[in-house]
């Protein structure tokens, strides 16, 4: 197999992958993910010890234990246009020889856990709600660039998303990891995350610009498809679930529900929210 070109995959000068100045003895195979970059350290608080540690742009990682558990957090910021960065990368240290720049013959699965603040689009979804998203529903059009393989439930709901919003494009839909939502969201609300590629116009929010779908919440809230229904907002599911698919690594996305933008509610505490969905992910490990 040919090597892949320095241009394609850069290595910096000390032999990490190029934005998250990581080595592969640098994380563990379980990996906590987080948007926000302090919020890294509202989990990495809670570790027996941390035994790495590295800050480069938003990508943060600590490294170290959980009750003895091996268990990494890293922070992507905001975005699938981030997270393809950090599962390219994320996956190239496990899966590609940086020395050689080849894919290696036995590849290895990460299990990896999205750990986020999200806004509710049904009434009946409250403040507080930890949701697991059973599928991401992707209104970026990261996927337009890769050839992701999707079901035909899937692709239904992909075309239906399409047709009832008219977009320009067709959306994508993929499944989450069953195994990792059997682990950490066994007891958590069931739902399907519409991710966004903006935080304002795409999520329906005006504030000085008219926005072009501003009936969006309305049609989103409304939409479903027999008893499948959308139930939240975010900003990076879809994307993972697409590239963990292709890669072949396990991803689960959990939410926790700040925002109900059917009630125009927004959390008093929101830290609180995220906090104990925290701890309850690391307890799961």
């Amino acid at each position: 197999m040919a090597a892949i070109a320095e241009t394609d995959l850069i290595i910096n000068p000390d032999g990490s992958v190029y934005h998250l100045n990581l080595k592969p003895e640098n994380i563990h195979d379980t990996i906590i993910t987080v948007g926000d970059p302090s919020r890294v350290f509202s989990v990495s608080e809670h570790f027996d010890n941390i035994t790495f540690e590295m800050n480069r742009r938003e990508f943060i990682t600590h490294t170290g234990t959980y009750q003895g558990k091996k268990v990494t957090v890293m922070s992507t910021g905001m975005g699938t246009d981030n997270v393809e960065i950090f599962m390219t990368e994320l996956d190239a240290l496990v899966n590609i020889n940086l020395k050689t720049r080849e894919v290696k013959e036995k590849k290895k699965k990460l299990s990896i856990v999205r750990v986020g603040t999200s806004g509710s689009l049904q009434e009946e979804i409250k403040l507080g709600t930890h949701l697991v998203s059973d599928f991401g529903i992707g209104l970026d059009t990261l996927m337009s660039f890769y050839n992701l393989v999707q079901s035909g439930f899937e692709n239904t709901i992909s075309n239906k998303v399409k047709a009832y919003l008219d977009l320009p494009f067709k959306p994508y839909c993929v499944e989450g990891s069953e195994a990792l939502r059997e682990k950490f969201a066994y007891d958590m609300h069931r739902g399907n995350t519409v991710t966004c590629p903006g935080f304002y116009g795409p999520q329906g929010r005006k504030v000085r610009l008219d926005v072009k779908y501003p009936n969006l919440i309305n049609d989103l809230l409304s939409f479903h498809h027999e008893d499948f229904w959308l139930t939240n907002f975010d900003m990076e599911t879809a994307g993972y679930y697409a590239l963990a698919r292709m890669m072949g690594h396990d991803m689960i996305s959990l939410n926790a529900i700040i925002a109900n933008r059917a009630k125009n509610k927004f959390s008093k505490d929101p830290n609180k929210v995220i906090d104990a969905l925290i701890k309850k992910v690391l307890d799961r490990i």
